[in-house]
């Protein structure tokens, strides 16, 4: 393995409203690229969408040459629209996600009583990811990883040296993801965490949330298998399943939604693109009552 393909460079840009981390990965300047989890900018109460967080990775992109390959998405994310399609447009590559989008599609398919012609077979995406598959970009070789437990269609990206979590994890003072998502599962979630935690200590770990406890500290991205193994306030070692599965979900039972679960699963089970205009030519995203 040459150095370029052990350390992949990283550039990380946060979405302060969702607190959300989206990257560019890179083999260097000039070469390939991919970009994790890019934010479209929403405002629930006038249902505006901007893509002025994503012109951002635009931007960084082209002032160093990039070819991006791959528009990569961990899971389909509650908490933020995702502006995948805008990448793709901007810059090309090809939208990927992991093959079980498609149970996660089933089910917000009837959550939502959405379109006759919407399909639940993940054909949205460019491009559907299996565990242990493998991809390049440039010099870089990526593995896939099925890290199922906060949602059913978890994936992580190992690249390189750099792990991308989506939110299988959270940096150690944080913890976990939560696992009461239709489909979600603590016991899962414990597993999928161990399989992340078996890699080389000193492999990086970036995160796709972070929310400083108390605000001890400024929002922060990465860290390492070692520290989450001897951190973690809910998974350092020793902690059992049954220990986790209790916390988890007694955890889970006292929190909210998340602020914007319900428009950001309609568009992102969709690979990041809206519901079909209706006859007037506008474009409307559904608000189930009484359903989660």
């Amino acid at each position: 393995m040459t150095e370029t393909d052990r350390r992949p460079q990283v550039e990380p840009f946060l979405d302060s409203d969702t607190e959300t981390w989206s990257y560019v990965v890179y083999d260097r300047a000039g070469g390939s690229a991919a970009v994790i989890d890019a934010v479209l900018d929403f405002d629930q109460a006038s249902g505006r969408t901007s893509t002025a967080g994503a012109e951002r990775i635009v931007a960084f992109v082209r002032e160093n040459d990039l070819t991006v390959e791959w528009v990569l998405e961990t899971h389909a994310h509650a908490d933020h629209l995702s502006a995948a399609p805008f990448i793709r447009e901007q810059l090309g590559g090809k939208i990927a996600i992991g093959d079980h989008i498609r149970q996660v599609q089933g089910i917000f398919r009837d959550v939502f009583n959405l379109e006759k012609e919407f399909l639940v077979d993940g054909s949205q995406f460019d491009h559907l990811f299996h565990d242990g598959d493998t991809f390049k970009i440039g010099d870089l070789e990526g593995q896939v990883i099925y890290v199922p437990g906060h949602t059913p269609a978890d994936m992580a990206w190992l690249i390189g040296d750099a792990l991308f979590v989506g939110d299988t994890l959270f940096l150690p003072d944080v913890g976990s993801a939560r696992c009461d998502f239709p489909g979600g599962d603590a016991r899962a979630l414990y597993k999928s965490v161990h399989k992340l935690l078996a890699l080389p200590e000193e492999t990086r770990m970036f995160m796709c949330h972070d929310y400083p406890p108390n605000g001890t500290r400024e929002h922060e991205c990465e860290t390492t298998v070692g520290a989450q193994k001897r951190d973690n306030i809910h998974l350092h070692e020793g902690v059992t399943e049954d220990e986790f599965v209790k916390m988890r979900s007694e955890r889970d039972a006292t929190l909210g939604m998340p602020r914007l679960i319900l428009p950001s699963i309609q568009v992102n089970i969709r690979a990041g693109q809206m519901p079909p205009a209706e006859d007037n030519g506008t474009v409307y995203l559904k608000v189930p009552i009484n359903k989660l």
